[in-house]
């Protein structure tokens, strides 16, 4: 693999009813579709926005498909703890859900895990001595659940530092892939995370071309995780251009 990696690999199990369905026969057949008609290579088109949140040092509002997520920084700030001896500043992330994200009411996902996966996610980025002893506060919010959910909050949380003013190495991009018998599909939706066998999430700096975290579940053959990974970087990749596409626009204002 390219790159190298700044944490150890995690588990994290996206679907929201926390076991695998019984795979429908179309899922069998070769020339099957996915739900949103995609190719099993393609990406959901991403949009985009910073300055989401007015009363927020920096924000971002994203939207892959069906899933859309808000994130709100505030920071750097004093920090409520005691950080005399600290040379570095202090991270904090929070993600929750609308009571209406998912389809049925408290159906979605545990929110403390996501919290600590996004956390682990962007303080590898994050140049933390810029603002010693302040914290910086990162709270996303689920609009909507439509599968991927924690690449996305990854991805409009790193646009949102950014927004904020706050120092990176680089920008943070996320893409995950699942895997369904033979089939490897990146950017899975709900449906998808729902049949899938095993799945693969991959974050990343593109531009220093450095993992920050990687997440497996499922069993994988040594071939198939390499192509799953490979697919994840190169999505990345692509997704990191949109995302510095968006910081330029937003810096040149709007335009007569």
């Amino acid at each position: 693999m390219a790159g190298k990696s700044s944490a150890t690999p995690t588990t994290y199990s996206p679907s929201l009813s926390g076991q695998k369905k019984k795979r429908p026969s179309f899922l069998t057949d070769s020339d099957w579709v996915r739900p949103d008609g995609r190719g099993p290579h393609q990406c959901r088109p991403a949009f985009l926005r910073t300055g989401a949140v007015n009363s927020a040092s920096g924000s971002a509002y994203a939207e892959f498909g069906n899933t859309k997520v808000i994130v709100s920084v505030f920071g750097p700030r004093e920090s409520k703890k005691a950080m005399m001896y600290s040379d570095t500043g202090r991270l904090n992330c929070n993600v929750s859900y609308t009571t209406f994200a998912t389809p049925i009411r408290g159906q979605a996902p545990e929110t403390k895990d996501l919290s600590s996966m996004l956390h682990k996610a962007l303080e590898g980025a994050i140049i933390l001595k810029s603002f010693p002893k302040t914290t910086v506060d990162v709270f996303a919010l689920v609009l909507e659940s439509g599968g991927s959910d924690l690449p996305v909050i990854t991805t409009c949380a790193s646009l949102a530092l950014a927004d904020a003013g706050i120092m990176l190495y680089d920008m943070v991009a996320s893409v995950s892939v699942s895997c369904i018998g033979k089939n490897l599909l990146i950017d899975p939706v709900s449906e998808e995370e729902s049949y899938q066998d095993g799945s693969l999430m991959i974050t990343c700096m593109p531009s220093r071309n450095e993992v920050t975290q990687m997440t497996v579940t499922g069993e994988w053959s040594t071939p198939k995780i390499h192509e799953a990974m490979q697919l994840c970087l190169d999505a990345c990749s692509k997704l990191g251009k949109i995302m510095r596409s968006c910081l330029k626009e937003a810096a040149s204002g709007p335009q007569d």
